[in-house]
């Protein structure tokens, strides 16, 4: 699937969460909003700050939201 735009508002490396303000996610058949996702790797987290804009992906993991894949955008 394609991957969603979303802006770093929070980034919690120890917790491995990530708050992001994102766009419609098609494939979670979400509207945009600001929420918390996990991440699948913590070392996902390490270079990223608020204010970073990405790209993602994620899934829906027994309720909780995780995003699998992330790129920076320029």
């Amino acid at each position: 699937g394609e991957m969603a735009d979303g802006e770093v508002r929070k980034v919690d490396r120890e917790g491995g969460k990530l708050t992001l303000k994102h766009g419609d996610i098609k494939s979670l058949d979400m509207p945009a909003m600001t929420m918390v996702f996990v991440v699948k790797d913590k070392a996902m987290l390490d270079k990223l700050k608020a204010g970073d804009r990405v790209k993602f992906k994620a899934v829906n993991e027994a309720g909780k939201f995780t995003v699998t894949e992330m790129q920076m955008v320029q």
